[in-house]
């Protein structure tokens, strides 16, 4: 069947590791979608987060998607229309600001621009290899957005509808502590890795895969003509819900095991690669 449609994540699968997207993936998504195929970023970033990167694909120009918060907030990249969005409950929201303070995690908030943290200064964590990353600093710079700080986040939940609470920690405190930080939401919210340093929480049933089963058949692109593209947990239903499900070298071994074609690594291409497959 002919593919129409193709959906990548954006962090460790269209970007490589300086963040940026490789000529040669660049000019392969160019012709892809001058042939008539519809280009979709799908990633747990924010929709500003994704802006320049869809104008860099020239989105805008060909009626591109928008898949943020790992699938809480669709917009057309044409119109900014909205085509969906799914806050999180706030009464949930509030009880899981107040879980998390017993944890050593650094919540965030992104609204707009904007990305609400309680102590700006409060942005360290150790990655495994020893060094510190200046985390609050990494989610600005990578979405290009403005750090706001407030006394409470509770504050933002009171003000405005909610999509997608981040938080951010050592990798190795993460994964010791991850299951009791999301247990007592397990029933209202989704809660995933997102990176080895992150794990927020949606909506209940929020993932990528059902915003682009909401959104496509609408512009009237079936499952079976999309490909996607990923590597992280957050993309696993959007790997096995396309017909053509491609995991990235660097991917984890959950979404390798659910894909249908391995491609190569983020750094060497792998979407190219395996686009030169898929359409020559």
């Amino acid at each position: 069947m002919a593919i129409k449609a193709i959906a990548m994540d954006i962090d460790g699968t269209l970007t490589n590791d300086q963040k940026v997207i490789s000529p040669r993936t660049r000019e392969k998504l160019l012709a892809a979608q001058e042939s008539g195929i519809k280009l979709i970023l799908a990633s747990g970033r924010p929709a500003w987060g994704l802006h320049a990167l869809a104008q860099e694909l020239d989105l805008q120009n060909h009626d591109g998607l928008l898949v943020a918060f790992n699938g809480a907030h669709v917009v057309d990249a044409q119109t900014d229309e909205v085509l969906f969005d799914q806050a999180m409950p706030a009464d949930e929201l509030h009880r899981l600001i107040d879980h998390l303070q017993n944890y050593d995690v650094i919540p965030m908030i992104s609204l707009g621009r904007d990305l609400h943290v309680e102590d700006s200064y409060h942005c360290m964590i150790t990655l495994p290899d020893g060094s510190q990353k200046n985390i609050v600093k990494y989610e600005r710079d990578a979405c290009d957005l403005k750090i706001r700080e407030v006394e409470s986040l509770h504050e933002v939940v009171d003000t405005y509808p909610v999509d997608k609470l981040l938080t951010a920690g050592d990798p190795a405190y993460l994964q010791a502590h991850y299951e009791e930080m999301y247990a007592p939401f397990k029933q209202t919210l989704s809660g995933m890795f997102t990176a080895d340093w992150y794990f927020e929480y949606t909506a209940p049933g929020i993932d990528k895969a059902r915003a682009l089963e909401g959104a496509l058949p609408k512009l009237g692109i079936d499952a079976s003509e999309v490909v996607s593209f990923g590597d992280g947990q957050n993309d696993k239903s959007m790997i096995e819900w396309a017909g053509t499900g491609v995991a990235m070298g660097n991917a984890v071994d959950e979404v390798k095991a659910v894909a249908q074609m391995v491609t190569a690594n983020n750094n060497e291409d792998g979407i190219a690669v395996a686009l030169d497959k898929l359409l020559g």
